[in-house]
């Protein structure tokens, strides 16, 4: 039996764990938290909503973060383990563990960079005037449903869950 030698397996390993996180990573992004006045959960379903009318004063775009500013660490693990893996088949001995920490550093930052961008979604915030007087400010994700300052919307509200729509 021929003797193996390790280095030669390094780059499929490498291959083989990255594409693992890759995976891991891009699933993670298939939780979706909707903010969204036209997704319902299935709790909110079939629920009496409160409609009031109002006026749309003003719009403007936002960002909302679905992790709520909390990233999952998931990219700075997964950035940190594929940069290590990266950097540590660059140079021999002690430079390719060099390179591996540098890598992983690098990684990590670049992850977690890639974590919170992949949370960001458009949003949209609204201000209305209700037929009363009194001002609200919704923010809920853009949808493509434009909405202008003097259309008349409407508010529909059920367990502090307020949805803006036509």
């Amino acid at each position: 039996m021929k003797p193996t030698n390790d280095s030669t397996n390094r780059p499929a390993v490498a291959a083989a764990i990255a594409s693992a996180i890759a995976g891991t990573l891009a699933m993670s992004g298939c939780a979706y938290n909707s903010s969204s006045a036209d997704v319902y959960t299935a709790s909110q379903a079939q629920r009496e909503e409160t409609v009031r009318l109002a006026t749309v004063d003003s719009v403007r775009a936002v960002k909302i973060s679905s992790n709520n500013g909390q990233p999952t660490g998931l990219g700075l693990l997964g950035g940190g383990a594929i940069g290590g893996l990266a950097g540590s088949q660059i140079g021999g001995g002690t430079g390719s563990i060099v390179t591996g920490i540098i890598g992983g550093l690098a990684g990590a930052v670049a992850g977690n960079a890639v974590e919170n961008a992949a949370a960001m979604r458009d949003g949209v915030e609204i201000t209305v005037r209700l037929d009363n007087g009194d001002m609200r400010a919704i923010t809920q994700t853009n949808t493509g449903e434009v909405f202008l300052a003097g259309d008349r919307v409407r508010l529909l509200s059920s367990g502090g869950t307020t949805r803006v729509t036509h």
